[in-house]
């Protein structure tokens, strides 16, 4: 797997995420939250995935824009912890700190995170 995040692999569609938060399941390491569905789409993509800050934490854009961009470089880099699967899943990445995050927490909770992802669905099947 490939150590990028292109466009195809941004989840953007909003009856997805409406779908995501609905019907989804939550997997927390504060503080961040991984919300994750198991879904069907036509093309070829394993994952898509989105971020989110919260705008009552942080009022500046800048903030919000800063710890977005520490979320994708995380999940980014530490992808390839979940293994190549025939399913199709969204991710939705949230989150819900009141500080600014340094780079080495946001890593580590990311791949905790996608441990445990991997860990409760190579479980269940």
């Amino acid at each position: 797997m490939k150590a990028t995040f292109n466009k195809k692999e941004r989840l953007k569609s909003k009856k997805q995420i409406d779908l995501l938060f609905t019907e989804g399941k939550s997997i927390a390491k504060y503080p961040i939250r991984l919300v994750y569905r198991k879904t069907t789409s036509e093309d070829d993509i394993k994952i898509k995935t989105a971020v989110s800050v919260s705008k009552r934490h942080f009022k500046n854009a800048v903030d919000r824009n800063h710890i977005k961009r520490l979320l994708r470089e995380s999940y980014r880099k530490n992808k390839y912890i979940v293994p190549y699967t025939t399913h199709q899943f969204t991710f939705m990445f949230l989150y819900s700190g009141k500080e600014m995050p340094e780079y080495s927490l946001v890593e580590s909770k990311i791949k905790g995170i996608l441990q445990k992802f991997v860990d409760q669905e190579l479980a269940s099947k």
